[in-house]
């Protein structure tokens, strides 16, 4: 990579990792795009997406700091008590803690599987319509809850356990390139009758020890064969992404205050679409 391509790509997925567009299919197809010709299987690019990781859900901390607080003491209150109590935010750690055990299963028994995928465009693509697709399903699904059934918005914390795994399922879809972690997350949110504001807080909230737990799995390819030479390159990279995932937050948390998802989904049909048209011709790979 040039140093232009990797704070590009640092922009990339300080952005697109909160974003409900696939932070993976974008960072497959732009640079398909682009004619740039880069190793994703390289020692030395591996550790340069993991300090990008870290510098994100360093950013997710930061923005949800005061949340994190609350919630962290509520959680050594209900152990040391042995039973959750009226807190609401004790119910939200135990929350946090069910939606993130099915990211971690999942991700170790699709990883591999999943992993083919990663040099496609096309494959991309075509995960990134079916993106769009769940995104203008949950949607639907929505809104059809709350005009047909009459159903109202609830609280976080009125989640069930069952539910908050569901959240989770949803997060894991984000092995597959083109779908994205948030906008299925989201979807699930929605579908357990949050706002969508809430249903954004809880994607954010529960992505953050899901992203830090990736970076720190991660980590060891920082000490790789060639790692050294990118060193530079993933530090500036890695702040570059973190400036970008709070400012996409703080963003996105105004966002969904008044809109839904559905531009996002035009967008990755449109997008998805179009690059799955250059793919099948042989235009980019």
């Amino acid at each position: 990579m040039t140093f232009v391509q990797a704070m590009a790509l640092a922009l990339l997925q300080g952005v697109s990792e909160l974003f409900p567009i696939s932070s993976l299919g974008q960072t497959i197809l732009i640079p398909a795009l682009l004619r740039w010709h880069i190793n994703r299987s390289d020692p030395s690019f591996l550790a340069f997406v993991t300090v990008l990781h870290l510098g994100t859900a360093l950013a997710l901390v930061i923005f949800y700091r005061k949340i994190w607080l609350r919630i962290i003491r509520a959680f050594v209150a209900s152990v040391w008590r042995g039973k959750i109590g009226g807190d609401p935010n004790e119910k939200l750690a135990w929350l946090l803690i069910i939606g993130t055990v099915p990211v971690g299963i999942l991700g170790v028994l699709l990883k591999d599987s999943v992993q083919k995928f990663f040099g496609s465009a096309e494959v991309a693509a075509l995960f990134l319509m079916i993106n769009a697709g769940v995104m203008f399903l949950g949607e639907y699904l929505r809104q059809r809850q709350k005009t047909r059934l009459g159903r109202a918005d609830k609280p976080i914390a009125s989640l069930t356990w069952a539910q908050s795994a569901g959240v989770g399922v949803g997060q894991a879809l984000a092995l597959f390139p083109g779908l994205s972690r948030s906008g299925a997350s989201i979807v699930a949110g929605l579908i357990c009758d949050l706002n969508h504001e809430d249903a954004a807080q809880y994607s954010f909230l529960l992505a953050t020890p899901v992203i830090l737990a990736a970076g720190l799995f991660e980590i060891g390819d920082l000490t790789g064969p060639g790692s050294h030479r990118v060193l530079v390159q993933a530090v500036l990279g890695g702040v570059l992404a973190g400036i970008a995932a709070y400012a996409s937050v703080a963003f996105l948390v105004r966002y969904f205050r008044r809109n839904d998802l559905r531009p996002f989904g035009w967008y990755c049909l449109i997008f998805g679409a179009f690059c799955f048209t250059l793919a099948r011709i042989g235009v980019i790979h």
